[in-house]
């Protein structure tokens, strides 16, 4: 199974001033096509555009509301970056942005019959194992094609038609026991539910995401998104670990210097917390957004260490380390632990 040596080639996170304007945003290091933005120093919504619904159209992973068609937040997507319009939520003047980007199949790509539901398009990169799909709900049991060739270890889907939550199935949500039967929710701070209606209380395949009847991943013709990940060595990791409740806090083995990472108490009501090496160059790491809230960035507790080979929290409180909880987390790759030409990651 070899690995990615140069992980921004897939993934890289730009942050950026905004000029109330238009400007290009570049240095990416390929063309993206999903790109997730925040504004960090006051409250506004984070917004999602893909290459596969076009980038005039937009979702918020901190709320359910419906796909919006906007001409003023990415208007171009661009071989090392993307374009942008005046909107504030992506270009207020004088305002600091996260934005992190995604290489998928560099386009909209073409339709998935792997599943009892064609997928109107699915772009994949199996070499980092993402995949964008967009399909059209059923109402009934149903499975539709994710391309990537390998078990996905995270499935986030959004309903672009209605204002259901967003649903996300990760494979540690219950101790990486029976995952399927559970769900988590992006614009929430939900613990993992169990619900039978969703992923169909079947795990994901090679080739196939199962769903349900349940509004949020299968309403009779509403369009869906969904963004599927599988775990690459050198680039990307979905795991778990347990909350130790100290400052001398959990280490979490990854195979790689992290550039972003996702955490969620799966075991609590608790927020997602994203991290990443742009926003906190060097350690300790502390700099916090959170996906289910349109809040600024919060810098107030020095959160982890990020390491050679993984990261290491430095935090008692209940939201990235509490004491025996079950936390689930996402995590993309600055540069392998050692890359092909023997080099070795060095801790920052």
């Amino acid at each position: 199974m070899a690995q990615i040596d140069k992980p921004s080639l897939h993934f890289n996170t730009k942050t950026y001033t905004g000029n109330g304007g238009t400007q290009a945003i570049t240095g990416v290091g390929f063309q993206p096509d999903m790109i997730w933005c925040k504004a960090r120093g006051y409250n506004d919504d984070h917004t999602i555009t893909d290459a596969v619904r076009g980038n005039t159209k937009v979702v918020y992973p901190n709320n359910g509301n419906a796909e919006a068609t906007s001409s003023s937040r990415i208007t171009a997507f661009g071989t090392d970056g993307f374009t942008l319009g005046s909107s504030g939520d992506v270009n207020s003047n004088n305002s600091t942005y996260a934005a992190w980007n995604w290489k998928a199949g560099t386009g909209q790509g073409s339709s998935n019959t792997d599943g009892s539901i064609n997928t109107t398009y699915t772009s994949v990169n199996t070499t980092a194992r993402f995949s964008i799909s967009k399909y059209t709900g059923t109402g009934s049991n149903a499975t539709f094609g994710h391309g990537l060739g390998v078990i996905p270890d995270m499935v986030i889907v959004k309903n672009l038609s209605g204002t259901d939550s967003w649903m996300v199935y990760h494979r540690g949500v219950n101790s990486n026991i029976d995952a399927e039967d559970y769900i988590l929710q992006f614009n929430t701070n939900i613990t993992g539910t169990n619900n039978n209606t969703v992923w169909n209380d079947t795990a994901p395949t090679s080739s196939v995401v199962s769903i349900g009847t349940d509004g949020g991943v299968n309403s009779n013709g509403s369009n869906y998104m969904a963004y599927c990940f599988a775990s690459k060595p050198g680039y990307s990791r979905f795991g778990r670990y347990i909350g130790n409740g100290d400052t001398n806090g959990s280490y979490v083995y990854t195979g790689f210097k992290p550039a972003f990472v996702l955490i969620k108490d799966a075991s609590s009501v608790a927020s997602w917390g994203m991290f990443d090496n742009k926003r906190d160059p060097d350690n300790i790491v502390e700099h916090t957004l959170f996906t289910n809230s349109n809040t600024s960035e919060d810098n107030s507790t020095d959160r982890m260490d990020i390491l050679s080979n993984g990261f290491k929290h430095k935090s008692s409180d209940n939201f990235s380390n509490k004491l025996n909880a079950n936390f689930i987390y996402m995590a993309f790759a600055e540069e392998p632990l050692v890359g092909s030409n023997n080099i070795p990651a060095t801790a920052r």
